[in-house]
């Protein structure tokens, strides 16, 4: 049995759909049932259902709002994946760990490797390392699965934001020196399950192929809607936030491939089919 911790995510909804056609039982607790600001919280609904493997998919998200609650992030994606951790390993559960391109600091154009150096420059970041550092130290039986640019039907990504904003907008100013990969949650859920039924533990990087600035994103996403929509694209400089974005989030998939993993398929196909879920 499966538990799957924030199944109101993008990704958690769509693990949990994943595990269904596949005909695995799974169990998914509300907020209250599996509170992650306390041990007890955190803890105690695993130690009751005993479950085989957990897939820690809740996670505080709020990039530019963790900036000012720090402590609140930390706690969540720190200590609060730290307790899911030591009730995984009290009643010998695998975990699967959803951590994040953001543990990396940004520099150079090159993919990072597994194994690089993890220097974050926002409080996200660090607090998803913390998260990192707790499951490699409690357990031997985890997967950390770093990911970025998520976008999934059960909730807020930049997908639906441009669509919204093109409700009113003919011209857009879009970051141009960032650049990643954007990861549709269908796909890394369906990666997620493959990896569950293997004992082939370790860190993955999991995004969907090819590298893209968010500007080239935005410019795919209107093309591929058929909305006439102008893209500018802009230096970071011209659009401050609170949290400091890193300017290379490309990740090596090379972690996959020597674990016989599938990689993902292209962004652009993945996006295809999300605009395709998003009419019906």
């Amino acid at each position: 049995m499966v538990l799957i911790t924030g199944i109101l995510g993008q990704l958690g909804y769509d693990l949990a759909k994943e595990l269904t056609r596949r005909g695995v039982e799974y169990i998914a607790p509300s907020l209250e049932e599996l509170e992650l600001t306390t041990e007890a919280g955190a803890k105690n609904f695993i130690l009751e259902k005993k479950p085989d493997i957990v897939a820690h998919c809740a996670a505080y998200t709020a990039v530019d709002k963790a900036e000012s609650e720090e402590e609140l992030a930390l706690t969540v994606n720190g200590f609060g994946t730290r307790w899911v951790a030591e009730a995984c390993r009290e009643v010998d559960a695998k975990m699967i760990y959803i951590s994040t391109d953001y543990v990396f600091g940004g520099d150079g154009l090159h993919p990072y490797e597994v194994n690089d150096e993890k220097k974050p420059v926002n409080v996200y970041g660090r607090s998803k390392l913390l998260g990192e550092d707790a499951v490699s130290m409690i357990l031997h039986r985890y997967f950390i699965v770093r990911t970025s640019w998520v976008f999934g039907i059960n909730g807020n990504n930049f997908i639906k934001t441009m669509l919204k904003l093109a409700e009113t907008k003919k011209k857009l100013n879009v970051v141009n020196d960032q650049f990643g990969s954007p990861t549709y949650t269908v796909d890394l859920a369906k990666l997620l399950a493959d990896m569950a039924e293997t004992e082939k533990f370790g860190v993955y990087h999991a995004s969907n192929e090819g590298f893209c600035s968010w500007s080239d994103f935005a410019r795919e996403i209107f093309e591929q809607a058929g909305l006439d929509i102008e893209v500018d694209g802009v230096p970071t400089i011209e659009y401050p936030t609170p949290a400091r974005r890193p300017f290379n989030s490309r990740l090596s998939k090379k972690s996959l491939d020597d674990a016989g993993f599938d990689r993902l398929p292209p962004w652009q196909d993945a996006l295809k089919r999300y605009l395709l879920e998003l009419k019906a």
